[in-house]
């Protein structure tokens, strides 16, 4: 790529690759040509990993069928943005996937914190929030308001592992989450997700 298009940049993770083209017909031709590359070494293109995106945003203003794309556990596309003197705009930018925010959940879900009963409220700070911080230094290195919902269910399921602790909660959803609002409001770093104030009610 550097010998022979030298004005092309690019991207690459392992099998993964990402070509940066002015127009249409250029990523078209492009294409075509590491096709032809690919198949003196008897290899091929991924069928449905290889498209043409349209990097669609303020500047960009056409409409194409692919607008986005993965890579690397992000999802690639339009979103509106502010801008540092406060203004919006329409930038092409990166986010969570939605496939890799389903495996998070899938994660979460393994950890059977309502059947966690013996624990308490700082052992499971301590088991989790390494992970927490895995994925959020991570994933939140942009648009981290899109693991917000994430870290709302982790709410939610930390309140369900209250109800199993305590007997008082137990048929109570809402007051466990209002006790669980009110141990953030008192150590909101307890949490990783509550340092950045993902925090339940308190019900006041």
């Amino acid at each position: 790529m550097k010998r022979n298009y030298p004005k092309n940049p690019y991207e690459r993770y392992a099998d993964d690759e990402i070509i940066h083209c002015k127009t249409e017909a250029e990523a078209n031709s492009l294409k075509a040509a590491i096709e032809k590359r690919l198949a003196e070494c008897q290899l091929k293109l991924h069928p449905s990993k290889t498209q043409i995106v349209y990097c669609k945003d303020s500047n960009r203003k056409s409409d194409y069928a692919n607008r986005q794309f993965d890579f690397l556990g992000y999802t690639f596309r339009s979103r509106m943005v502010k801008s540092t003197e406060g203004k919006y705009f329409v930038s092409f930018s990166p986010a969570i996937s939605k496939k890799s925010a389903n495996s998070i959940r899938q994660e979460m879900r393994t950890w059977n914190l309502q059947l966690q009963p013996r624990k308490s409220i700082e052992d499971i700070a301590r088991w989790i929030n390494p992970k927490l911080k895995g994925w959020f230094n991570y994933y939140g290195r942009y648009h981290k308001t899109a693991m917000y919902p994430i870290f709302s269910l982790l709410n939610i399921k930390l309140a369900k592992w209250a109800r199993g602790k305590y007997k008082k909660l137990r048929d109570r959803p809402t007051k466990a989450g209002h006790w669980l609002g009110r141990i953030a409001k008192n150590e909101p770093s307890l949490f990783l997700h509550w340092q950045i104030g993902i925090r339940p009610s308190t019900g006041q």
